[in-house]
């Protein structure tokens, strides 16, 4: 079965909700044909030349990146552009396509920051600064016996059943159904005018408020019925797991500054980290944040870190932690953010294996820091 580049990004938006993205942010398509054939992926933090190339060279057809192709103004496609025009040009040329998972992937229960929180071994990590949860759905719908297993698959394949990191969850029940087809009706089932009995499965999942309508419309196409009994109730349910900005923890052990600074750069294999505070404070509780997270230090010293681990700390936030006593770790905003892409890897694949997609997905190699430093 061809898979198009649009059920592929239908998956990334289940694992990574738009609704999470930040207002000024551009996540989402870039550039491409969403009806296009893909049958390999590639992963990136950012589209560049070099990945562009990885691209063409392993025949992949669509760039999943976490940082988005037009998030600045962009005046003019050419081809002779080396910015993003440029790029663009090159890529509408190969028929490849680009989408976008920025901020949202940042916030994502499997996101970002629960990559850079889990490899750096906090332990019980909680979300920092959580964002609003999606409205969730309870859908039940009753099928006859036969037909339960086509329906579940219609569910899933629709969107229907995540929760967190598990996709197709359903309930089942059996019971029995009563209906009398009336003059005019087609029945898959029964007789007009005839008290029918039929054994049914009664299916219930839940269903995020984005996809109620290819949910509902799955459903209706594969269901037998020519009038299909289901009941659909808006849940006060928070979510199944909060989501947000950063992630704050317990250190697997309590160490100084300085060991846990040298520790993060063996970790993030980063060329190198700047740190601030007294290099022999004892340090129990951290904070992370991928990329450009310093904004957030205030939050996590009075949520009780001692520490914040993140990238592109400027100088005039350097001195405002050090002066209310708040340490810091900058291992730069790519070491920060590179991680989560084997972790996206493997749960788009597992994601893709549940629903019968055959679509190769990996990580570009080419992806280095932008500068070099000197030690």
């Amino acid at each position: 079965m061809a898979v198009r580049a649009e059920d592929i990004v239908a998956v990334m938006e289940r694992l990574s909700p738009p609704a999470l993205a930040e207002e000024w942010d551009n996540s989402g398509w870039q550039v491409g044909d969403p009806k296009a054939e893909v049958s390999k992926v590639l992963l990136a933090l950012d589209v560049t030349p070099e990945v562009v190339n990885e691209a063409l060279n392993c025949a992949a057809q669509l760039i999943i990146s976490h940082h988005p192709l037009f998030l600045k103004g962009l005046k003019s496609i050419c081809r002779d552009d080396l910015a993003g025009g440029g790029l663009a040009y090159r890529l509408i040329e190969a028929g490849i396509g680009v989408y976008a998972a920025h901020t949202n992937l940042d916030s994502a229960v499997a996101g970002v920051n629960e990559a850079l929180a889990r490899l750096l071994g906090l332990r019980a990590p909680e979300v920092l600064q959580p964002v609003a949860h999606e409205k969730l759905f309870k859908l039940t719908v009753f099928v006859p016996t036969e037909y339960a297993s086509a329906i579940r698959e219609a569910l899933g394949r629709a969107g229907a059943g995540w929760i967190g990191k598990y996709s197709d969850c359903t309930f089942s029940s059996r019971g029995l159904g009563t209906f009398r087809p009336r003059k005019g009706a087609k029945p898959y089932l029964g007789i007009v005018n005839e008290l029918e009995q039929v054994a049914e499965v009664r299916i219930e999942t839940v269903v995020r408020h984005k996809e109620l309508k290819p949910v509902l419309d799955a459903m209706l196409k594969a269901h037998p019925y020519e009038e299909v009994a289901y009941d659909l109730y808006p849940l006060e349910n928070a979510g199944s797991a909060p989501v947000g900005l950063g992630r704050i923890g317990f250190l697997e052990r309590s160490e100084p500054l300085a060991v846990l600074a040298e520790r993060v750069k063996d970790i993030l294999q980063a060329p190198s980290v700047r740190y601030g505070g007294q290099p022999s404070a004892l340090l129990n509780k951290a904070a992370v944040c991928g990329g450009s997270g310093s904004e957030l230090w205030s939050l996590a010293q009075r949520k009780g870190a001692e520490v914040l681990i993140t990238g592109d700390v400027r100088y005039h936030t350097a001195r405002d932690m050090l002066a209310a006593g708040m340490s810091f770790i900058d291992a730069g905003h790519f070491a920060t953010e590179r991680v989560v892409l084997p972790v996206l890897r493997n749960n788009l694949t597992a994601a893709f294996a549940a629903i019968g997609i055959n679509v190769e997905v990996l990580v570009a190699k080419v992806e280095r820091e932008p500068w070099f430093t000197i030690s």
